[in-house]
């Protein structure tokens, strides 16, 4: 259903709202790059920063800008089913082809809390759902026995993987089955987690370095190994550097040096430290991308 290299988009902000021009710029860009998909209003899109109405908006203005080249998936999760139920009704009465769902975050479910709380969200709307592992953030970690469940949820399409455990992609495989979708959501372990079942991956880094990783992707998926690696090789630098300070702050700067958006952030997040700028632009730099 979704593979490939899939970005997680970046908000440009500026004088301290959504630069709604900036950001379907920005898309627009990233789908010419070749990308294989999008994904506004996730992590890395400072959703949590987001009120409501910018997030239904950012959604919509991706959608539109998208217009079916690409898929949207769109970011809908909540640590409330409630809310996360609406938002993931409007990413679909705005045309999104799938919503991606975090796990609840900071409540701290049971696994049974996770399997209905994905299950309520999947027969309140018609849309497929991927759902977002992340433990590093959201402190809870969804089980292999958890997926078999979810996966056998009508809606219920893949999974995000942030975990860096590589076992994973292959123990849900044999779980599940291959046609849930799994999709990695790091970077630096991206073609690792090709070579355990997975299909792609959503990609903080593909917002400077879209083509690069689209060509990754595109190399794997050929066969073509030679290509796949160096090109894998190329981009630990800029996959290390995306990480040096909390996400997106370190992305947003990098699109400042390419001019696709300021460096701007919301609090509690604060801009890059001097540090941090100087090791973003000598990897930008290593892998040709200034």
């Amino acid at each position: 259903m979704f593979k490939g290299s899939i970005t997680a988009l970046i908000t440009p902000f500026r004088d301290g709202k959504v630069d709604e021009k900036a950001y379907q710029d920005f898309v627009a860009w990233q789908i010419a790059e070749g990308s294989h998909g999008v994904v506004p209003c996730g992590t890395t899109g400072e959703s949590p920063t987001l009120s409501h109405a910018e997030h239904k908006r950012v959604v919509e203005l991706c959608v539109e800008v998208a217009g079916g080249k690409v898929p949207v998936i769109a970011g809908t999760g909540s640590n409330c089913t409630d809310e996360a139920i609406a938002l993931t009704r409007h990413a679909k009465q705005a045309g999104a082809d799938a919503a991606l769902v975090v796990a609840p975050y900071y409540n701290k479910p049971s696994q049974e809390g996770l399997f209905r709380h994905y299950e309520a969200i999947a027969k309140a709307v018609d849309l497929p759902i991927v759902v977002y592992n992340i433990p590093g953030r959201s402190v809870v970690n969804i089980s292999i026995d958890t997926f078999a469940r979810l996966a056998r949820i009508p809606g219920i399409v893949g999974v995000k993987d942030a975990t860096a455990d590589l076992a994973r992609p292959l123990q849900v495989r044999v779980a599940v089955g291959s046609e849930f979708c799994q999709l990695s959501g790091e970077d630096a372990t991206a073609t690792a987690f090709l070579a355990q079942g997975g299909v792609g991956c959503i990609s903080v880094s593909s917002n400077v370095a879209p083509r690069l990783c689209a060509q990754m992707h595109e190399a794997w998926q050929k066969g073509d190994l030679t290509t796949c690696f160096a090109i894998r090789d190329r981009l630990m630098p800029l996959h290390d550097a995306m990480f040096c300070e909390t996400n997106p702050a370190p992305a947003k700067y990098a699109a400042s040096l390419l001019g696709k958006s300021t460096a701007d952030v919301r609090l509690p997040l604060v801009e890059v430290t001097e540090a941090a700028r100087l090791r973003v632009q000598a990897a930008m730099k290593q892998v040709g991308l200034i």
